[in-house]
């Protein structure tokens, strides 16, 4: 089991930077990748389940051993790092943009995802921490 929660959100001015921490108190394994991703927009809950254009977008990624993945457009401003002794996951993000707005989530699988971005590979999420600009 792994509980992922998320903090560091805010609101900044274009420019500005932040930096969000996942954290994974109590859990019971380690995730083999953890990745962060955002959403934009809230997405209304759908009757006939989850739909894949409604996925949150990667932003970044960290496997076990420390290898890093980044959206290509966010890798000069953007990086993802890790404390294994304080088992928590950071993205600092510089020079945000407006664009950047949206509730940032960690999200954590077990084993190794078939692409770091892909939102369905991860079985554990957090509620996230919203970042305003």
């Amino acid at each position: 089991e792994v509980q992922l929660v998320e903090s560091g959100g805010g609101s900044v001015q274009p420019g500005g930077s932040l930096t969000l921490s996942c954290e994974a108190p109590g859990s019971t394994s380690r995730p083999y990748y953890l990745t962060w991703f955002r959403r934009r927009e809230a997405v209304e809950s759908s009757a006939v389940g989850r739909r894949p254009e409604d996925d949150p977008e990667a932003v970044a990624g960290l496997d076990v051993v420390g290898e890093a993945s980044y959206r290509s457009d966010l890798q000069d401003r953007f990086t993802i790092s890790k404390d294994d002794d304080k088992n928590t996951v950071f993205l600092r993000m510089n020079n945000l943009k407006p664009e950047d707005s949206g509730m940032y989530l960690c999200a954590a699988t077990l084993e190794r995802p078939r692409a770091w971005w892909l939102w369905a590979d991860f079985g554990f999420e957090g509620r996230g921490t919203q970042v305003t600009v």
